[in-house]
């Protein structure tokens, strides 16, 4: 178990968990019904099972190649800690639960969950054609917020596609800053990336824009949540100038030519922001 745990990195849940979470309760907010708590463990059941099925097969597909790199070489596939056929069971076994959660919740949560399953696993064969490869996996991360409120809702609506929206350009951001590690070894094996493609600097300047197009649609979310509903306090807002915050402090952390700092802005700052964000607002929702 703690070998299949590292494989799939279960911690980084953390990045689009309080996301769902916050998806979750706006629509508990907007339904007027009360919290469901047979509804929350479903959510977080499909959270949980999505990501570790998108991770694994990652991790199974990008086995020889993450042997080739120096950085990489010493996961568990590659280092033979589990075996490529246990990852795929693992990965299939995951998608049929997904799926399987989602029949329980709404038939409209059921019907997409292949969908979502497509975009999540579909991220890991990207890189080998296309340099927008961050953008996918912004993109299957940002279905948290949307789907969490859909399981509730069964309907869409503004701001948690706002809130999506921001994840999805928040996460290809920081995906960005991560692949700067690697932006010689993938040129070497011509895969791609925004590092191999547009060089250190230039991938940095992408970052800052899709981090500034991040923020300006937490605030925008927030301020429509406000007009919907008035009651909503200062802690929304310390939450949004926390997230922004922290958005702003990553790139102080990485340079073009000091790439020591890298996962403290990869893991720890957005671990913290998302993590901050999602708890304040959250518990703005409740008082």
């Amino acid at each position: 178990m703690k070998k299949f745990l590292s494989l799939v990195k279960f911690a980084h849940t953390i990045f689009a968990l309080p996301f769902a979470l916050l998806g979750f309760f706006i629509a508990t907010l907007d339904s007027g019904q009360g919290l469901s708590l047979r509804l929350f463990v479903l959510v977080l059941l499909c959270m949980v099972f999505a990501r570790s099925a998108a991770m694994g097969f990652n991790r199974y597909l990008d086995r020889h190649i993450d042997g080739k790199n120096p950085r990489t070489s010493m996961r568990e596939i590659p280092a033979g800690l589990v075996s490529p056929r246990s990852a795929l069971l693992f990965v299939l076994l995951n998608s049929a639960f997904f799926i399987g959660t989602a029949y329980f919740i709404n038939s409209l949560c059921f019907y997409l969950s292949p969908l979502a399953l497509l975009v999540v696993l579909g991220y890991s064969y990207t890189k080998r054609f296309t340099a927008l490869c961050h953008f996918v996996l912004g993109l299957g991360l940002s279905l948290a917020p949307i789907g969490a409120y859909l399981a509730v809702m069964g309907s869409f609506s503004l701001i948690p596609l706002l809130y999506s929206g921001a994840v999805l350009l928040w996460v290809s951001g920081f995906d960005i800053i991560y692949a700067l590690q690697d932006d010689e070894f993938d040129r070497s094996l011509n895969l791609y990336s925004i590092p191999a493609a547009l060089g250190r600097r230039g991938a940095l300047r992408l970052s800052s824009l899709l981090h500034l197009g991040s923020a300006a649609l937490i605030i925008l979310a927030a301020y429509l949540l406000f007009l919907q509903y008035p009651a909503f306090g200062w802690l929304h807002w310390l939450a949004a100038a926390i997230f922004i915050g922290l958005l702003v402090y990553q790139h102080t952390l990485v340079k073009p030519n000091d790439l020591s700092r890298v996962n403290l802005a990869f893991f720890t700052t957005n671990g913290i922001a998302s993590l901050v964000f999602g708890l304040l607002v959250i518990l703005d929702i409740y008082l």
